[in-house]
């Protein structure tokens, strides 16, 4: 089970025309608690960000499943509400629960075309409530660290 953490990392960013602009990147990151993820944020974005950056907020975020891809097209995160359709043992009436997930997609199609993809092997009755495109930037999943030689 994945802890996610949203951070927002704030720095400056040279546009193409050379003028300086302040940039705002929230970033998903998979950590145990704020410490791990405030550690790893710094480790992933220093080697692209050139000069200081300041990690403004981490809080967490509650994704059931995050599908994310390695196609180049899916530049765009959009968060997807889904309602689980479960039938209460006790009573016999219906229950549904919300879950959210992360799909990476090119756009609003593609997102809702990704999400039924890999939905389509669950075994639960489900319903899309809604999806909405959002300004996570990057997905940073654990790794095992690589053992210490020595």
């Amino acid at each position: 089970m994945s802890n996610w953490f949203q951070c927002t990392v704030d720095y400056v960013k040279q546009s193409e025309d050379g003028s300086e602009l302040k940039v705002k990147e929230p970033s998903i990151v998979d950590a145990i608690n704020f410490t791990e993820a405030e550690r790893r944020i710094i480790d992933e974005k220093t080697p692209y960000i050139r000069g200081a950056f300041e990690v403004k907020d981490i809080r967490r975020v509650n994704f059931a499943e995050v599908f994310d891809t390695t196609d180049d097209a899916a530049d765009k995160f959009y968060k997807a509400k889904l309602e689980y359709i479960t039938l209460d043992e006790r009573s016999g009436k219906e229950k549904k629960t919300s879950v959210f997930c992360l799909v990476q997609a090119a756009d609003f199609e593609d997102a809702l075309g990704r999400l039924k993809k890999r939905m389509a092997g669950t075994m639960v009755d489900y319903s899309i409530f809604s999806i909405t495109e959002t300004k996570i930037t990057d997905v940073y999943h654990y790794q095992v660290p690589a053992p210490k030689k020595g």
